[in-house]
This record gives structure tokens, C-alpha cells and sequence, in this order.
């Protein structure tokens, strides 16, 4: 008997070849039967009419921040809603685990480090996850059973450096005994199904005391040993991460990603590219390290976003802003002392030109400041102004954009949340990132989803792009599109029968109406512990979503049932050669 079967859906199966009308029966968590409709003759426990809408596979999103999350949410919200049904975590070099049992401070720290450079809740990272396990197998262990949806997981290099090194983690170098215990390790959390490694060398990264994260202070020697651990396991990857990841690779940085996948024989993936037909170098500077890598026996794959996702800012809190090269110092400062130094016109008009320079990259589209819709503001001199463009404003008030904006923000002692509109919305970007999709070495995705939780929700990215194809720009067929985010993906990380529609297959599914789908507006939600805030988005137009055949999402609602799995390389992927 079956399941439950889905009738008169119009199947994109993830292939890309063109739609077409059936039956779909699910069995134990497979897909147990794709037929004409009517000639399904099994009986089924549940049955739906899904004629008019759209059946895929569940979408894969190749870039999370789940780690901590799915202890409190086993859901996955907002992705699952979203018809996300398998996440890749443990990106960047951040990883919760291992953890060395001889130092338990170590969990502190690695709270304050994923609080600060993934803009996660200190609260909800201290109340929300057990904190049990030490080794990287244990809290794979902590997860299994009680997720609604598959996750695979990155060792993450901070945490390998921490557990060996300790302090020294921060500024020094392994020892020879130190390098082979961090192999050591790493090889035993492969074994007990991690993904392979993600590192960071960005400039960005900082943990919670401000300094550079672990990996930022490896050398390359460490990097290619931990590389070539990765090729020695079934089913492994690396995600790594560089300066010349947010703007332009350095010849150095190609060298060094491309000596990386050459010595694990895998592919490697880095986020994010950033399309812009105003600086149209970038992309061909980009993707000359898929080209250099696949010369050398490697594959280095982009990922990129198919939407632009809004992002929050704030001249009160940590956040993109601080990134820019000079304002951190400003911005960091306690906030009468921060309104004082944002007042001086001097002090602005350093951090314009810092802001204006090379060295700034891609952070130089942030400072556009007229662009700014203000958002939520909490005085009365600032009364009727959420929702107002900044340039107006200041065009009312006779002031240069960025010094107006300092004002309105000093009025609420910089709480004023701050909505920056995008400089790359025009045609010829979106007819550019159309083009770059298609290149062998991209693939769409990198949400983050999971951090940033106050600043940023890229998880719709997946309703938002089918939207898109199918009643905006159209720039992607509904089949294509579809593909690149299921098979793509999958076939990217090598996981074992998931991303396609096909008999035999793992039924994660996802059922749409494609007159309706996309993605609601970002909006501040209440619901992390310790009432921690962070910005969600409702889906609309999925009908349902099943992970594992068991039914997860029914029009928007989680059903309470947790039937994900946790990914382990080499059982649940295979290797994806580059040799």
C-alpha cells in the first residue's frame, strides 16, 4: 500500500527535460511509483488532487548556518517553508564542534565567535543547544532523529585549530605534533560523516574578542594537508572562503583555492559572487579559478544568488557597515562616543572616502546613503519618517545624504533600522547574472540562512527566483530553474538519489501552485530563545513539502513531524571526482 499519492501534478522532475503530467506514489520514504494519471492501481493511506500544480523535488541549499538552529527549530524555518528539504552546514570555518573536553571554556568562546561573525543571538547560541558533545561524531549524534530536515555538515577549520591548539590557535602555528593531531581529528570526523572542510581566510571574519578568526592564520602548507585528508574519504568536499571572495580574487588566493581541490581531488565551493554590470571584470576574474582549477585537476564552483536579499543596517549594532575598511573602529565605539565622532564632518568625510576606495570592494555599494529607505525609528523627532527615502529627506532638510542620515539615527541613539535599496537592480545586471548562471562553474545558492538572523533572510531565495522565472523578468525556464535548485546542487555534493523525481528515489518532494508561489516580505519575528529577534518571510503558494516521504509543511504550517536525516559522507553521498 502506498503512502500517500499525488494526482494530475505537472512533474518537473529536476533533470530540466520538459514537464509532464502523473501520478506520484510515495512508499517508506521513496518515490514508489511515477505513472500516466488514473493508472495507479495500488490503494493509498492519503491521496491529493494536485491537478494545476506543480510538483518538484525539494530544494537544496548548498550554503547554511544551521548548526545551532536545528537544536531549537528541528524545522529549519524559514527554508523549509520555502520547500528547502536538504541544507549544507557548517560553512566558513565555523562549526560548533569539535569541542576538546579538557578545556570547557572552548564552548564559550565558540558562542561569542559564531554571536559575532555569524550575527547569531548569544542568548539563543547559550539557552538553545545541549552544548553535550566533544567530538564532531557526537553532535552529528545530538541531531540525528530530530530534524525535519536532511543536513550534511563541514568541519569547520576554526574548530580544529581551537581543539588542538587552544589560545595559540589565535596568531600561531602548529607544531608538527599539532598539524597530526589536527589530521587526526579531521579524519575522525570524516569518518563519522562530516562533509569534508570549510576554512576562511576573509578579512572579515572576527570572533567575539576581535581578533582574526583560527583559520584566518593558517598557512597555506596547512590548508593542502588538510586538503589532501579531505580526498582520503568517500563523498567529501571543501568550502573555503577568501578576501577576493567579496570583490576580486588576488592571483595568490586563485593559487591557493586551486592548490586545494588539485590536492583533495574534490570539488570546492566559496560564496559569494556578486554580479554587477557596473563593474564588469568582476565575473571574468571570478571564474578564471574554475578555469585554472579544472587545468590542474581540481573544480572550483561559485555560488551566487538569484534574487538580491534585503539586508537591514544599523549604525548601532554590528552589522555589514562595519565591515567597510576604517568604520569599524568608529562604529565600535560606545554610542555617545559614536554619535559624537558620526557628527564631526570630518570624521564623515574619511569614512566616505575609505568607503569610496579600492580597498573597500564590494562594501562600496553599501554607501549610497541617499538610497536608504529609513525603517523602524524610535523618537518623536524621527515621527513619520519610516518608510521615507533618505535622499528626499535630506533634499527637504537642505543636507549632504550621509550627514542627514547620521542625524535621524542619532535622534533614536542609533537604533534607527536602516533598509539600503540596491544599486544593481537594472537590466542589464539581471540579463548579466542570466548569462552567469549558466556557466558550468556557478551554482545558485548561498543564503546563509541560519545567521545573520536580524540583518538578513535569504532563505526564500528559492521561491522568490520561481516567481520570478515564471510571472517576473522570466529569465529562466520553470524546468531550468528548477534543476538549479534540486539536481544542481545535488549532484555538486554527490548525495545519493535525491534531487530528482524518480522511481527508487528519496521522496522529498515539494508541491506548488505556480501562479502564486514567492516569497513575503522580511519581516521582525520574536521567537528565538530568549525572545531574541530575527527576520522571517512567509511562503506563499507551497502547497506542501515532504522530506523522506512524511509530510512537513501544509500551506505554510510546520506539521510537527521530523522525518530528516542527517547526511553522513561516503552512506549518503559519493564522491564527486575531479581526476
Amino acid at each position: 500500500m502506498l503512502d500517500h499519492l499525488i494526482k494530475g501534478a505537472t512533474v518537473v522532475d529536476g533533470t530540466g527535460t520538459p514537464s509532464y503530467t502523473a501520478d506520484v506514489g510515495v512508499r517508506d520514504g521513496r518515490i514508489a511509483v511515477v505513472a500516466p494519471p488514473g493508472t495507479v492501481t495500488e490503494e493509498a493511506r492519503g491521496s491529493e488532487d494536485a491537478t494545476g500544480l506543480v510538483l518538484a523535488p525539494g530544494f537544496v541549499d548548498p550554503h547554511t548556518h544551521y548548526d545551532a538552529q536545528l537544536f531549537w527549530d528541528p524545522y529549519a524555518t524559514p527554508s523549509l517553508n520555502h520547500g528547502v528539504t536538504t541544507v549544507a552546514g557548517g560553512n566558513c570555518g565555523f562549526t560548533l564542534a569539535p569541542l576538546n573536553p579538557a578545556r570547557p571554556a572552548d564552548a564559550d568562546y565558540t558562542r561569542r565567535m559564531m554571536s559575532k561573525v555569524e550575527g547569531m543571538s548569544l542568548v539563543a547560541l547559550e539557552e538553545g543547544a545541549p552544548w553535550s558533545w566533544s567530538s564532531f561524531g557526537e553532535y552529528l549524534d545530538a541531531l540525528e532523529g530530530r530534524i525535519a530536515v536532511n543536513a550534511g555538515f563541514m568541519v569547520g577549520h576554526c574548530a580544529l585549530r581551537r581543539y588542538v591548539m587552544g589560545e595559540d590557535a589565535i596568531g600561531g602555528q602548529p607544531t608538527p605534533a599539532q598539524l597530526e593531531r589536527m589530521l587526526a581529528l579531521f579524519h575522525e570526523a570524516m569518518e563519522a560523516g562530516a562533509w569534508g572542510l570549510s576554512t576562511t581566510q576573509s578579512a572579515t571574519h572576527s570572533d567575539g574578542d576581535g581578533q582574526p578568526v583560527a583559520s584566518r592564520h593558517a598557512a597555506p602548507a596547512e590548508l593542502l594537508a588538510l586538503s589532501r585528508a579531505v580526498g582520503e574519504h568517500e563523498g567529501t568536499q571543501i568550502e573555503a572562503i577568501v578576501a577576493g571572495c567579496l570583490d576580486q580574487f588576488s592571483d595568490a588566493e586563485i593559487e591557493l583555492l586551486v592548490g586545494m581541490s588539485a590536492a583533495a581531488g574534490r570539488p570546492l565551493n566559496w560564496n559569494v559572487l556578486t554580479i554587477d554590470a557596473a563593474v564588469p571584470e568582476r565575473v571574468p576574474r571570478q571564474l578564471i579559478a574554475g578555469a585554472r582549477a579544472r587545468e590542474a585537476g581540481g573544480r572550483i564552483v561559485a555560488l551566487t544568488m538569484p534574487i538580491l536579499t534585503p539586508m537591514n543596517m544599523s549604525l548601532g549594532t554590528f552589522c555589514a557597515l562595519n565591515l567597510i575598511p576604517g568604520w569599524g573602529d568608529i562604529l565600535g565605539l560606545p554610542v555617545p562616543e559614536r554619535i559624537e565622532k558620526l557628527r564631526d564632518p570630518g570624521v564623515r568625510a574619511e569614512m566616505l572616502r575609505r568607503a569610496d576606495s579600492k580597498e573597500a570592494g564590494v562594501f562600496r555599494r553599501l554607501t549610497h546613503f541617499g538610497r536608504y529607505v529609513i525603517g523602524d525609528t524610535y523618537s518623536p523627532a524621527n515621527e513619520g519618517l519610516t518608510g521615507r527615502v533618505v535622499q528626499d529627506i535630506a533634499a527637504e532638510r537642505g543636507q549632504e545624504p550621509f550627514a542627514c542620515l547620521v542625524e535621524i539615527c542619532a535622534n533614536d541613539q542609533l537604533r534607527t533600522v536602516l533598509w539600503p535599496m540596491p544599486t544593481d537592480n537594472d537590466p542589464d545586471s539581471w540579463a548579466l547574472r542570466a548569462e552567469t548562471w549558466q556557466h558550468e562553474d556557478v551554482l545558485l545558492g548561498g543564503s546563509d540562512a541560519g545567521a545573520h538572523l536580524d540583518r538578513m533572510c535569504g532563505a526564500p531565495y528559492t521561491t522568490r527566483f520561481l516567481g520570478d522565472c515564471l510571472r517576473g523578468r522570466k529569465l529562466m525556464g520553470l524546468e531550468q530553474a528548477v534543476k538549479m535548485l534540486t539536481d544542481d546542487p545535488a549532484q555538486l555534493f554527490g548525495l545519493r538519489e535525491r534531487g530528482r523525481i524518480e522511481e527508487g528515489w528519496h521522496a522529498d518532494l515539494v508541491l506548488f501552485d505556480p501562479e502564486r508561489i514567492d516569497a513575503g516580505k522580511a519581516t521582525l519575528v520574536h521567537d528565538l530563545p530568549g525572545d531574541s529577534p530575527r527576520l522571517d518571510s512567509k511562503a506563499i503558494g507551497i502547497n506542501a513539502v515532504w522530506v523522506n516521504g512524511v509530510e512537513t509543511i501544509r500551506e505554510d504550517v510546520v506539521t510537527g513531524a521530523v522525518p530528516g536525516t542527517v547526511l553522513r559522507s561516503g552512506r549518503d553521498t559519493r564522491t564527486v571526482s575531479t581526476k
